[in-house]
């Protein structure tokens, strides 16, 4: 009996032993910002027992024993391990990985996993984005892609942005990448009626973006055939997720600046170096006024001063009574809100996503604004176990207060070229209108003028996928982008525009519709023996049509009534369609062989109704091959070697980016002796086709000691043949050119991305991120033996030139003031001999001055976080380039004629001996004012894009407050600029002018603003 207890005992306690060691464990598992990790692996070590966490990231486990190990895995984060000891509740926090080589990367027509990738494909998530102050998410990349090189045209908000992937690939074509959001083409091409270029993708919230890749070699792209000659930018939106319904909140309130100004002679100095001027003048022409008053009269000396009295109005120069300051007057003191709430969840079956956003930003110059009201709703449902379908749509509407075009006199920076002695307003409150001024005066414009643009957009999509079978799915979509947008102008009676014909007023109304309906197979499949399989193909249809209607109308009885319906007079009016479509097939192959040999095939077959008949189809494949060398025996041990991988790959890419009826001989409309009729106005040609790029690419991705040092080396070769040029015809066939496809162009490059993980402490944190890229632009043949397209204007250097990149300056060289007379002078003869100059401009040889496009660009970011504070950094450089100051004839030109001088004219020469640039101040002579390399200067630049200090309220503090999150930070964008570039920004592409070919040009172009934000993060 004795024994029997003692057995009983002895298991009793025994099993107490092993109650007490086998506990549950539950807690939360959080990313960086606090926000629970659905779907996280949390396994004990050591065993193949595990779970996962729920929506909110919360879990439950049952382990055996206080020396049981946790492991905590996610793909794209670091992997944790925590030891249980006598807790019963764990919470972790992972942390991203530099590399995030497990993550999924959107592809075209699918995705794939980053590690997987044997092309060039390069990805921002939300966070690296959303909440900048800019109204286009391409101001907001800018600096963080290796190989992308994005510009504003100037500081107006809401203008044009150019975008480069690895260089231009088109002298004529369109250079600029294809967007495609939710799987939708989207119009990117602007709609304005004038010359200064707008964004389409300005009316997109990128705080609606989840996640951006860019594909930039041939292997990545080839899969969207006719149209990825340029890169190819994919947008993907959010998406809800399961679990409770999550809102958040964000406001913000910035203010703005010019970043920078320019320096202009006040009054003193302004009739100072006028009155010398004329004075030099008239001693050219034999004539002494000074000296010798008989030759006063209709002397320049005198016309100076007969001007300085009209400019000065009521007030005397004599005395200095008025002293202008121009610029300040073109620039206003700009501010910024903006308002976003979004709010997400659902169930197993339904997610959703709905957004709505408020934004109104001033521009620096004054009249200029741009406002922008959004919603979107993305919604997801899991029919069936094998059908799910989904939407997304987003409304928007822009309108944008816009200024005149840079080359305007009504633009506000064209204020400078007025007399500082000029007061604003005369005695009775009105401003001074011509001839009272110099030039027009703008600010009559900003008062009694209006441009306004407003922009609807629709940008949506549908789809189905339907399980056929496992690793088998089809999937259906319709996607549409209706842009409807209204441009209306109107000029008062004062302004110069309209005071001839007592205002005028303009309407144009512009819809786009643009909608693509596509269905792909998507099949992957495991092999065995460690092959695996996936297959993507499918069809694709576009179609797009621009119908356009505008009318002019004259003559308004008051100013206050600005629709064309009060004009007295309707004095124009025209309306235009045009279409265009693409049928499309598809298809990629991607193969692995034990997770460690890579290989991939792509091609695409289009057909487009741009093209000529006998070249209407076009057939753009692409192969590449990796190999993670990190997988073999011989690295597998090597420790510090976490990730390394091998791959290349080469590809055919097309450009479509021309008009719709290239290849066609088309009819106008004519009328002869008052009857209507019929004239040829374009000569066919039904072998047009695509310009054709073909890209070779060689890469390495790293990662070493565990993924703390992680990047990308990469080189490329881009060969683009058949470009689509106007060739002079015989004059026999009744035209002067026909649209070919002859020449070609070549674009090497190599691209660097190394991201360091400095410092990973539970309280400290510092990551960085540094990228820089090099790309050659070479046009390597043009037509027939022709070496050089010109730009058209004797007062601008852009060409093409066989050899050269394209858009070169090529003009005459300038070499300063002669030291003797104050003459300007010139090279006679090319550099590589011995020097010599000559005051006859046209005597001067032409040579290649200067390049616009950029040797270098990069950026680097510096992220850091301290408990619950974070700070982000991020340098943005280009270097390698010139800019060419259209203006400078005008404003730096020693006093040619009555604009506003920049100061450094004062240095100009003065007597025998003198040594300078800046020849004789000589009114009306052009004394050096040509278009040479005396307006042309580096374009070197490095700024202080983005810095960013937030604060993560704490979750204790959150919890008794009920709310999820809370972030209160501040953002200053373009907050310091180091260049010489003596303009007002070196970041300028001025917008009337701004081409292909015409690129790297300031005309009086407003620089970027220097903003300042404070917002605040409101999660629930």
């Amino acid at each position: 009996m004795k024994r029997k207890l003692l057995m009983f005992f002895a298991l009793v306690f025994i099993a107490s032993g092993l109650w007490a060691q086998s506990r549950a464990i539950t807690g939360k598992v959080t990313d960086e910002t606090g926000e629970g990790l659905p779907g996280v692996t949390i396994q004990i070590k050591g065993t193949s027992q595990g779970v996962f966490t729920d929506a909110d990231g919360q879990y439950r486990i049952t382990v055996p024993s206080a020396e049981s190990i946790l492991v905590y895995s996610f793909v794209g984060f670091v992997t944790q391990e925590s030891q249980v000891g006598n807790r019963t509740n764990i919470n972790i926090q992972l942390m991203p990985s530099v590399t995030s080589a497990g993550e999924l990367v959107v592809v075209g027509y699918g995705s794939q996993i980053k590690q997987d990738l044997t092309g060039n494909i390069v990805s921002l998530k939300a966070e690296q984005i959303e909440n900048t102050p800019v109204p286009n998410f391409q101001q907001a990349i800018q600096g963080r892609t290796a190989g992308v090189f994005i510009e504003s045209e100037n500081g107006k908000v809401g203008q044009g942005i150019k975008m480069r992937i690895r260089g231009a690939t088109s002298i004529t074509g369109s250079n600029e990448p294809l967007y495609v959001i939710d799987g939708v083409p989207v119009t990117t091409q602007s709609q304005s009626s004038s010359s200064s270029q707008t964004s389409p993708l300005a009316d997109i919230n990128f705080n609606d973006i989840e996640s951006l890749e860019i594909l930039k070699d041939a292997s990545a792209a080839a899969i969207y055939g006719s149209r990825g000659a340029n890169g190819v930018v994919i947008i993907t939106t959010k998406k809800g997720k399961a679990g409770n319904t999550r809102v958040n909140l964000n406001i913000q309130q910035g203010f703005s600046r010019p970043t920078g100004k320019k320096d202009w002679l006040n009054a003193e100095e302004y009739i100072e170096l006028f009155t010398e001027a004329a004075y030099n003048s008239d001693l050219l022409e034999g004539f002494d006024p000074i000296n010798n008053p008989a030759d006063y009269p209709g002397s320049w000396l005198q016309f100076a001063e007969g001007r300085f009295d009209r400019y000065s109005g009521w007030s005397d120069w004599r005395n200095n009574e008025t002293d202008t300051d121009w610029q300040d007057l073109a620039f206003q003191d700009a501010t910024s809100t903006l308002i976003d709430v979004s709010a997400s969840g659902g169930s197993d079956k339904t997610s959703f996503y709905i957004s709505g956003s408020y934004s109104d930003q001033d521009g620096i110059l004054i009249g200029n604004n741009f406002q922008r009201t959004s919603g979107r709703i993305n919604l997801d449902h899991q029919a069936t176990d094998k059908l799910k379908f989904g939407m997304n749509l987003s409304l928007a509407r822009t309108i944008n207060d816009r200024v005149a075009d840079d080359n305007a006199f009504a633009t506000p920076l064209q204020l400078v070229a007025l007399a500082p002695i000029t007061p604003v307003r005369d005695l009775n409150g009105q401003l001074y209108d011509r001839p009272t001024t110099t030039y027009y005066n703008g600010l009559i414009e900003n008062e009694d003028a209006e441009f306004i643009t407003t922009v609807f957009r629709n940008i949506g999509a549908v789809y189905a996928t339907y399980n056929v079978m496992p690793g088998l799915k089809v999937t259906a979509e319709y996607g549409i982008d209706l842009l409807d947008q209204n441009e209306d102008r109107f000029w008062g009676k004062r302004t110069f525009t309209g005071q001839s014909v007592d205002g005028q007023g303009f309407s144009r109304w512009v819809r786009v519709l643009n909608n693509t309906s596509k269905v792909y197979a998507n099949f992957d499949k495991s092999l065995s023996n460690g092959h695996d399989l996936s297959v993507t193909a499918g069809s694709e249809y576009q179609y797009s049509s621009t119908d356009v209607t505008s009318v002019t109308g004259t003559g308004f009885a008051v100013d206050d009534l600005k629709k064309v319906a009060s004009a007295a007079e309707i004095t124009g009016g025209t309306s235009t369609l045009t279409q265009f479509s693409f049928l499309s097939y598809f298809a990629r192959v991607n193969y692995k062989i034990n997770n460690k040999y890579l290989f991939s095939v792509s091609g695409r077959v289009d057909g487009s109704s741009r093209f000529g008949e006998n070249e209407r189809y076009g057939f753009f494949p692409a192969a590449s091959a990796g190999w993670i060398l990190s997988e073999e025996s011989f690295l597998s041990d090597v420790s510090a070697v976490s990730f390394m991988k091998l791959r290349a790959s080469y590809g055919a890419t097309g450009n479509a980016g021309i008009g719709n009826f290239g290849h066609l001989g088309l009819y106008g409309g004519s009328a002869y002796a008052g009857d209507s009729g019929l004239q040829p106005t374009q000569i066919p040609n039904p072998d047009l086709t695509w310009e054709t790029t073909k890209q070779f690419n060689v890469g390495i991705d790293f990662g070493l000691f565990e993924d703390r040092i992680s990047g990308e080396i990469d080189y490329y070769v881009k060969n683009t043949e058949d470009l689509l040029l106007n060739v002079p015809v015989p004059g026999t066939s009744g035209f002067n050119s026909q649209l070919q496809n002859i020449g070609e162009m070549e674009n090497k490059g190599f691209e660097f991305v190394l991201n360091t993980s400095n410092v990973r402490t539970t309280d400290f944190e510092w990551n960085t991120s540094f990228n820089i890229a090099r790309n050659r632009n070479r046009v390597k043949a043009l037509d027939g033996d022709q070496e050089l397209i010109d730009s058209g204007s004797s007062r601008w250097l852009n060409v093409v030139k066989v050899g050269e990149s394209i858009g070169v300056f090529y003009g005459r060289e300038f070499a300063g003031a002669d030291p003797d007379n104050g003459d300007a002078l010139w090279y006679l003869n090319t550099p590589g001999s011995e020097r010599e100059t000559t005051n006859d401009f046209n005597a001067a040889a032409r040579v290649v001055l200067g390049d616009p496009n950029p040797d270098w660009i990069g950026g680097l970011t510096n992220n850091f976080r301290f408990k619950d504070f974070d700070l982000s950094i991020l340098l943005q450089f280009v270097t390698g380039n010139q800019i060419y100051n259209g203006g400078g004839g005008f404003q730096s030109a020693n006093g040619d004629w009555f604009d506003n001088q920049t100061r450094d004219q004062l240095n100009r020469w003065q007597q025998p001996g003198d040594i300078t640039m800046v020849p004789q101040a000589r009114l009306a002579y052009g004394n050096g004012v040509q278009a040479s390399s005396r307006y042309l200067e580096d374009g070197d630049y490095l700024r202080l894009k983005n810095v960013t200090l937030g604060y993560n309220v704490p979750s204790s503090v959150l919890e008794k407050a009920n709310l999820r999150s809370l972030r209160i930070y501040m953002t200053g964008i373009n907050l310091a600029t180091f260049t010489n570039y003596s303009g007002w920004d070196p970041e300028v592409n001025t917008d009337y002018r701004s081409s292909n070919i015409n690129q790297g040009n300031d005309f009086y172009s407003a620089p970027q603003a220097k903003t300042l934000t404070f917002g605040l993060n409101v999660g629930f």
